[in-house]
């Protein structure tokens, strides 16, 4: 009996448990950044190999993804998350005692494959144990997590990396998956799914035989929507400072606040976007609505670049909001239509997809700014989104998936 009170489920304590366990492994993922400066300055490593350092949990992540998202399918989400955040936990306390620099790559490229594991998992226990009219509001929140995660390590990594070195600055990440890992063993509750197998009278459950990839192209161009807004997204978040500081001649204290802002304020935006669809009864019709904003937005940044109007903060501030607005709808809108039986695999080629085209956005968005300037190139991203709106499906569309 006391078993069967432990698990009832709480939707809201597991959202809280599936936040916390993102940005733990957002947090590990973020630590080898922000180990950079002591890596280069101190430890005498190259800019290059340091960064070759950092981008090793990343890359972990992306090989990853699909893989996790498959097995939580065939097993569930529970043990999936637990079981990747306990094996990051590992690896981090493993890094503390690397010997030498190959090994300390090894075991953030491993990390960062465990960490994977609530990338996959944890957007199903939303899907799964929240009514349709709060899933908006519940994926809102849980979008959260990565600039939660990132906040964590940006103001706890650099100072115990200063204070006592690479070891030191494992700590946190190392405890704040092996906690995570506890608790959602502890806390989570796999949803309830449809039968799989054949009944008596020989007929299935439409969602045990619902091929999404196959039955339909929602999916695809759901992925391609979200790659596409990812430009902008990064485009901002990766070159908003210096645009400030070199094109418009903010102090770097400044134009850190205005970027900090704009951070917390995207972060909030994922939720007020997500009461909207909960408001309208769609994720889809706000996806395209936020397609169309980022559009205007990118415009606009261009616009202030090229006149280099001061109130280009305020602009700033309001493009971050609206380029980081689709993350949650987009992945509400896979999980759903991916059923409860292709959901971890569907979010897992979405995150997938997204990283993959968030790691062009630096080199390429970058050149094209070194070779036409500031306005030009903003313009140029403004044609992404652009691209995108046509792609967003419509809500009649979704008769042909399953319920």
């Amino acid at each position: 009996m006391t078993t069967i009170m432990t698990r009832t489920p709480r939707p809201w304590l597991m959202l809280a448990f599936g936040v916390t366990a993102q940005a733990s492994s957002t947090v590990f993922v973020s630590t080898p950044a922000f180990l950079i400066p002591l890596l280069h300055t101190e430890r005498g490593l190259s800019l290059g190999e340091a960064g070759l350092l950092a981008s090793a949990p990343t890359l972990g992540l992306v090989i990853t993804l699909i893989a996790w998202g498959a097995l939580s399918d065939r097993i569930g989400e529970r043990w999936v998350i637990s079981a990747g955040l306990a094996i990051t936990a590992l690896a981090a306390f493993a890094a503390m005692f690397a010997s030498d620099y190959v090994s300390l790559g090894a075991l953030f490229l491993i990390g960062g494959m465990a960490a994977a594991s609530p990338n996959a998992a944890s957007g199903r226990v939303v899907i799964g144990w929240f009514p349709k009219e709060r899933r908006g509001l519940a994926m809102g929140i849980r979008q959260m997590c990565q600039p939660l995660g990132v906040a964590v390590a940006a103001l706890t990594i650099p100072q115990l990396a200063a204070s006592g070195g690479i070891a030191a600055a494992l700590v946190v990440p190392a405890v704040l998956c092996a906690v995570s890992a506890v608790l959602c063993a502890v806390g989570i509750v796999d949803p309830p799914r449809p039968p799989r197998g054949i009944a008596e009278d020989g007929s299935a459950h439409p969602l045990a035989t619902w091929k999404p990839y196959r039955e339909t192209s929602l999916l695809w161009r759901i992925h391609v929507v979200s790659m596409l807004l990812v430009v902008p997204q990064f485009a901002i978040s990766t070159f908003g400072l210096v645009w400030l500081v070199t094109e418009l001649h903010f102090p770097s204290l400044a134009a850190g606040v205005v970027i900090g802002v704009s951070q917390f304020a995207g972060a909030l935006g994922r939720i007020g976007v997500g009461v909207l669809s909960d408001r309208v009864g769609s994720h889809l019709r706000p996806l395209r609505w936020v397609s169309i904003a980022a559009v205007a937005v990118m415009l606009l940044m261009a616009v202030a670049a090229s006149l280099g109007a001061a109130w280009a903060a305020v602009i700033l501030i309001v493009a971050a909001i609206v380029t980081v607005a689709d993350n949650g709808l987009a992945y509400t809108s896979v999980a759903e239509i991916a059923g409860p039986f292709w959901s971890g695999r569907a979010l897992g080629a979405q995150n997938t997809g997204q990283f993959l085209a968030a790691s062009v956005v630096g080199p390429a968005v970058g050149g094209l700014i070194t070779l036409v300037g500031f306005p030009l190139a903003l313009a140029a991203v403004a044609l992404c989104p652009v691209v995108a709106v046509p792609l967003v499906p419509r809500d009649r569309e979704l008769a042909v998936v399953p319920q």
